[in-house]
């Protein structure tokens, strides 16, 4: 009884409680605590059985009406069946698999003819389509060796092999889930059509607040009112350990596979679903410069789950933005391992020693307040970011125009000189060269100003296809989709100082601040990375 706590309250017993009644302590007190506590548990059972006695009257009725009903329910008995059997036997299991993973990791030459045989197979299977299809992979090959010119110890990079190719081979495995199979396909596309039917919700806030023709200021009164609902839905999530859970396990199969560092894995898990760094706070003063390195190029990489819906909102499609953040995850650990590998010795190797904080909310609505709160400067900065960006696109094409002008090319202009600048980056992608020309436009406005500037021109050349036809249409339906997926990403010059102000801020890692320089070559030079990651 000495050891038992209030925060024991699911492990005690009524024997407990008896047996307890002998002790020194007063009866009175510990028949009131046993009251109080036991029918916690009952509670607990009583809702369980509810839930899936409901899900089973549900799959009755009509089982393809429940079917995702039914699906998440067997999804959430075997994580938590999983998380049982490993809390209590991970040692013993780790044990009995030992000898299997000596026999894989002996067995190289194995492993190097699946993988070439995968990719022949690919190269074979794809050029059916046409030679054009293999101008990607050629690509791929072609960003790989600059990556490994312009790392920073090519001589260490030997070393690092096991995550760039399992991170290049996962992107390549959940590709083929997503576009090469059909029950791929259907998955993302359905999760991306629920993901547009719950950002929808948004409507009905933003039409009490704004009146009903809030759509005709789209952008203020449409886009980014699903910021703030998208925030506070996160942090509703966070607060019930949902996203703690997730972000983790993720993280465990990015360890497991790429054999990156916890804080690593945890940071590339956690930024495809909103901004990580800040889950791994207390541990940033320990990472190595390689650790560190690694958490920036993660939080470059993917677009943070705040702003998904917004792109969602241009017409941009939800099932590729999908695809794309999740992809995107493992890459820039292959990527940020290929520029910077690791030359010191990590001191947190153990998932166990990483905690990421719940929140100080205290319940549900103070958790959503605080949520839709924290949205309130992400908001006002894309407003006011958007706003000069777009004044100072107006202006820089305006004088160049002007001095076009004077040689008989008053037609000169950014996008122009970003599409000959991108237009050989965009053909190694895979875009048909025809339209090699427009997607580098678009590569230039997301690198020199954002990707909400790259994806409101991308929205206007969907807009143009719907008017023009499908006969006359600017993108082939492949080079809009690969145009998709290279904007997904942070990698921008303002990023590049906004992250960089955001470590270094409140003299909270000394490292940093004492080597903001230095720091800032790190982060244009992670500008290229990333640059990569998404091409």
């Amino acid at each position: 009884w000495k050891s038992w706590s209030p925060g024991d309250k699911d492990t005690v017993s009524l024997e407990v409680f008896k047996q307890s009644l002998d002790s020194n302590f007063c009866p009175d007190i510990m028949e009131t605590l046993a009251k109080r506590y036991l029918p916690i548990s009952s509670l607990k059972q009583i809702t369980v059985h509810s839930y899936l006695a409901m899900v089973i009257a549900a799959c009755i009725l009509n089982f393809h009406r429940a079917l995702a009903l039914f699906i998440l329910t067997v999804l959430a008995i075997f994580f938590i069946c999983w998380d049982f059997f490993i809390a209590r036997y991970e040692s013993r299991i780790a044990e009995l698999l030992s000898p299997l993973g000596r026999f894989l990791k002996a067995q190289w030459v194995v492993w190097i003819i699946l993988i070439v045989a995968v990719v022949c197979w690919l190269i074979f299977d794809t050029a059916k389509q046409g030679t054009n299809q293999l101008i990607s992979f050629g690509g791929l090959l072609m960003y790989i060796l600059l990556m490994l010119i312009f790392s920073k110890y090519p001589t260490k990079v030997s070393v690092v092999w096991r995550p760039v190719i399992w991170g290049v081979a996962m992107q390549f495995v959940l590709g083929l889930i997503t576009l090469r199979t059909k029950i791929g396909f259907d998955a993302f596309n359905w999760l991306g059509n629920q993901v547009q039917i719950f950002l929808g919700y948004t409507d009905a806030g933003a039409k009490f607040v704004f009146g009903e023709k809030y759509t005709d200021h789209f952008f203020a009164f449409k886009v980014l009112p699903i910021i703030i609902f998208f925030s506070t839905v996160m942090s509703v999530l966070y607060h019930v350990g949902f996203m703690q859970w997730l972000i983790k396990k993720v993280g465990w199969i990015m360890q497991i596979t790429l054999q990156t560092s916890p804080v690593e894995s945890l940071v590339a898990a956690g930024n495809i679903f909103s901004e990580s760094p800040l889950m791994v706070k207390p541990y940033l003063p320990y990472v190595t410069k390689s650790e560190l390195h690694a958490i920036m190029t993660a939080g470059f990489a993917t677009i943070a789950g705040s702003v998904l819906g917004a792109y969602i909102s241009f017409g941009v499609s939800a099932s590729h933005l999908l695809t794309a953040s999740v992809m995107s995850a493992p890459a820039a650990l292959a990527v940020a391992k290929l520029f910077w590998p690791e030359t010191e010795k990590p001191q947190i190797n153990a998932q166990e020693d990483t905690k990421m904080e719940k929140g100080e909310a205290r319940n549900l609505l103070e958790a959503a307040s605080q949520g839709a709160s924290a949205a309130i400067p992400l908001v006002a900065n894309i407003a006011v970011n958007l706003i000069a960006f777009l004044a100072l696109l107006a202006f820089f094409n305006a004088v160049l125009s002007w001095l076009g002008n004077m040689f008989d090319y008053p037609q000169l202009s950014f996008e122009i000189i970003c599409s000959y600048l991108f237009m050989p980056f965009s053909f190694m992608m895979g875009v048909d060269w025809e339209d090699s020309f427009i997607v580098g436009g678009l590569l230039g406005y997301k690198t020199f100003f954002n990707e909400f500037v790259a994806y409101e021109h991308l929205s206007i050349s969907f807009y143009k296809e719907e008017v023009i036809g499908l006969l006359f249409a600017l993108f082939q339906i492949r080079s809009e989709t690969i145009a998709t997926y290279a904007l997904c990403g942070f990698a921008n010059f303002g990023s590049v100082g906004m992250v960089l102000g955001a470590l270094c801020k409140n003299h909270v890692y000394f490292f940093l601040e004492k080597n903001r320089q230095y720091w800032g070559r790190v982060a244009l030079h992670q500008l290229r990375i990333i640059t990569f990651i998404e091409l």
